[in-house]
């Protein structure tokens, strides 16, 4: 075989790869993938939060917009949690050590579940840090966004707001 032709069937290949991997990451209008997870209090798993529009947060102590979104969803989740609205934070560190001094230097006053095998953002197609995933009350994917800046701040609440307000 050629190098030319070589070069093809690697690109062929990688092109392939990167298309089943987008397939198996749920789409808007999808249901959530389930995960249960070591929490700081006990298992979070999806399930228990059926009913109520979930934020679900992945993040790494090493990330530093995830220490900027911290402050939000605190304020998102004491300003919108009695509508129903609940954020769950997934970390990924390997070491847990890192997590906990993470949060020791910014407190969560959400839930925080541990997952230092990665498989839950996995599950749903994450490709960086931090990335959150609306879940409406139904248990189906509404919005999946990746990063967090101060430019974010408000769009994401607007999402947030517009979906309470569609809950049942």
């Amino acid at each position: 075989m050629s190098r030319r032709a070589r070069s093809g069937a690697l690109l062929l290949a990688a092109c392939a790869l990167a298309l089943s991997a987008h397939a198996a990451a749920p789409d808007v209008s999808r249901p959530a993938p389930a995960f249960a997870l070591e929490g700081q209090g006990g298992q979070v798993a999806l399930r228990q939060f059926q009913g109520k529009l979930v934020y679900l947060d992945f993040w790494a102590s090493w990330c530093g917009p995830c220490r900027q979104s911290f402050p939000w969803m605190n304020e998102m989740q004491a300003k919108y949690g009695a509508q129903g609205l609940r954020i769950v934070g997934v970390n990924l560190d390997a070491r847990s050590d890192d997590a906990r001094g993470f949060l020791q230097a910014n407190p969560a006053r959400f839930t925080v579940a541990f997952d230092p095998a990665g498989a839950t953002p996995r599950s749903y197609g994450i490709k960086g840090m931090p990335s959150s995933v609306l879940i409406d009350a139904a248990g189906k994917v509404i919005l999946i966004h990746t990063g967090f800046r101060e430019a974010d701040r408000a769009e994401l609440e607007s999402r947030i707001k517009a979906a309470l307000g569609a809950a049942p």
